[in-house]
């Protein structure tokens, strides 16, 4: 399932993307399961008996169920996750070398007010910035994770959608800790869809690439990643509880804007695209304050 937060007619809803006829609909789960909750996070938390209530909406579309996707404004699936981890310097590309990876896996938080869906505007503030992208894979967490074992982390995951841990680079020099360049309003696009494990059951092999105006900047695949999603669960669980709706953002590959000679940061009216294979596509323009 392609699960998403939109927004219609002045009210927000949840729902899934779904392909009827020739057409591209978003299916309103309060159209045709009235039980289900409007919120993902709820959603989430109803497990089992939610995801097959989904399921059987999906399999059978009410056609009054039925919106156009043009019609409606996607919104971050996960619009207010109880934590927004992200993972730094988890590819190799991006670090030193294969031989020089970091011991243990760096994170940092962003927070809510960052969030944004596919095709809404990331802001770009009243002063100039060096404004980056950094695409990424985000894990979405379905169950209760507490203590939770590598073997079988997986399993306490809901899905996977699309991350941009947009940065401001030359904020960097202001704080020791990575949280205040990259939790500007509208920093975190994601989107446009959480896609269930059922249809991506493993995430280790996924083409990843984001383009800039046309111009592909980052390519790369998550099998290089150097600390895998249910290495990082395990981790995680050993200090903290995690619970359904929790994302975790695990990194970025080489082509920054940083890094490219010389740098290139992204302006206002730049369009940036990201792809991941299986998930599809988060589009966001760079529109002024």
């Amino acid at each position: 399932m392609k699960l998403v937060t939109f927004a219609y007619q002045s009210g927000t809803h949840i729902g899934a993307l779904v392909t009827h006829g020739a057409r591209n609909f978003v299916l309103d789960f309060q159209r045709t399961q009235t039980e289900l909750p409007v919120d993902m996070v709820q959603f989430l938390r109803g497990g089992e008996a939610n995801l097959e209530l989904a399921q059987r909406a999906i399999a059978e579309p009410d056609e009054r169920a039925l919106i156009a996707e043009e019609d409606v404004t996607l919104l971050a699936p996960i619009s207010s996750p109880g934590k927004l981890i992200c993972v730094g310097h988890n590819y190799y590309d991006h670090t030193a070398g294969p031989s020089d990876p970091d011991e243990y896996p760096i994170f940092f938080g962003k927070f809510s007010n960052t969030l944004i869906g596919h095709q809404q505007p990331i802001i770009y503030p009243r002063f100039p910035i060096q404004l980056d992208y950094e695409a990424e894979l985000a894990v979405v967490i379905g169950k209760r994770a507490q203590h939770v074992n590598a073997e079988h982390a997986l399993e306490f995951v809901a899905g996977y959608t699309i991350f941009n841990d947009v940065t401001a680079r030359d904020y960097q020099p202001r704080a020791s800790q990575w949280s205040l360049r990259k939790s500007f309003d509208t920093f975190g696009p994601m989107g446009p869809a959480l896609v269930t494990t059922d249809e991506i059951p493993d995430p280790s092999n996924l083409e990843l690439k984001l383009d800039v105006n046309g111009v592909e900047r980052q390519h790369s695949n998550t099998r290089y990643l150097i600390f895998s999603i249910p290495f990082l669960i395990e981790y995680l669980t050993r200090t903290m509880t995690l619970e359904p709706g929790d994302v975790i953002s695990t990194g970025t590959p080489s082509g920054t804007g940083q890094s490219q000679k010389p740098p290139v940061y992204m302006q206002p009216g730049d369009v940036v695209r990201i792809q991941i294979e299986k998930i599809g596509e988060l589009v966001n323009p760079i529109a002024v304050e």
